[in-house]
This record gives structure tokens, sequence and C-alpha cells, in this order.
């Protein structure tokens, strides 16, 4: 019987039909728009990271599994499914995928909390410099306009481009690792499918008795 905790943790989780052939989405494009925004409150407790679910799907699985949003990357963790006649090629190939997923996750986390914290020492040191304090006198959070913010973004991207660029040449690296790998395991599978027809058929052709 599972434990209250795995079930918890399963209640969590969503299931997608295991593919080999569900590759990553591309990659965001450098604009103030496309930042994969967390909460400033979240930012500035780093030693707090959520931690990824322990779960693991039983090994009858046919699935993999996908988690809620992490709150600092805004990713959904997978946990990928383990056939169990899963051959090398294809343990290759959900190593890489798993790996990709960590990459990605932990480069978001970081840009995030980066991108929180510079924001709000631009906001604070912006009001200062207009006399304000960073609350109203019923105690809302002030905020800079359009305009005010758009200073910032277009000083973050100018900063981070050489980060970005370089995020996105490992990312389109490890996704063309991923798609050569889903073809060889495509091929692998569909030889593996042929040869067992054929000897399928063999032991089941019938056999004549000579008189």
């Amino acid at each position: 019987m599972a434990s209250k905790a795995a079930v918890a943790a399963a209640g969590c989780l969503t299931w997608r039909v295991f593919s080999p052939f569900t590759l990553h989405s591309p990659p965001c494009s450098l604009s103030a728009l496309t930042i994969r925004q967390c909460s400033s409150k979240l930012a500035t407790q780093p030693d707090k990271t959520p931690k990824r679910s322990a779960f693991r799907p039983a090994a009858s699985s046919t699935h993999d599994w996908i988690g809620p949003p992490n709150p600092l990357s805004n990713l959904r963790p997978i946990v990928y499914h383990v056939p169990g006649n899963e051959s090398e090629l294809e343990k290759r190939l959900r190593h890489l995928r798993q790996e990709t997923e960590d990459w990605n996750h932990d480069f978001w986390t970081k840009q995030n909390i980066s991108y929180s914290k510079e924001k709000d020492v631009f906001i604070f040191s912006s009001l200062k410099a207009k006399g304000l304090s960073v609350r109203d006198e019923q105690g809302r959070r002030r905020a800079l306009n359009s305009e005010e913010m758009a200073v910032f973004y277009k000083s973050f991207l100018e900063t981070n481009r050489l980060r970005h660029a370089d995020y996105n040449k490992e990312w389109y690296r490890r996704n063309f690792t991923i798609t050569l790998l889903m073809a060889r395991v495509a091929l692998q599978n569909m030889w593996r499918t042929v040869t067992e027809r054929r000897s399928s058929k063999k032991n089941s052709s019938p056999t004549t008795d000579n008189k």
C-alpha cells in the first residue's frame, strides 16, 4: 500500500502519455515580456528554494509525470517514465532530457532571483530620488509607471545579453543532440519490431509431414 506521502505527492502531479518525440519548448526571446518573473518575496529567500518532489511513479507506469510550476523558475518539473526493457540508447536519451530539465530549471531560478532583486533596487532608488518612501500613506507599495520601468527592462536585458546568448546556444546544442538520439531510438524500436514480427512468423509457420 502506498504511503500517505506518496499519495499526496501523486496528487500534485499530472501525467502525460510517454513519447520519446516530446521536444523541449524553444527558448525565450530577449524581450522584457518574456522574462520569467518570480515574486520578490521568494527571490529574497533563496535558501528556501522549494525542493523537488521525491515521488516516483510505479515501475508499471507508462507515463511521464509533470508537477506544478516551481515558484522560482516557473517551470514544471518532469519525472520521466522508465520502461522495463529500457535499452542503453533509451537510457542515454532519458538521462540527457532529465539533465537538460535540471539545467534549465537552475538557469531560470538564478535569473529570476537576480531579476527581482535588481528590479527592487531600481524601484527603491527611483522612489528615493523623488523623495518618496516605498509605501504610501495607506501602506500600499508604490510603483513606477511603464516608461520608468522601461529604463530598467532595457538595462537588465543589455547587462544580461551575453548570458542569454550563451543560454540560447547551449539550449539549441542540447536539443539538437536530443533530437538525434530520438531519431536513433525510433530507428532502433522500428528495427526491433520488424525482427520480432519476422521471428514470430517463422515460429508460427505450419510444418508439413513427408508421406
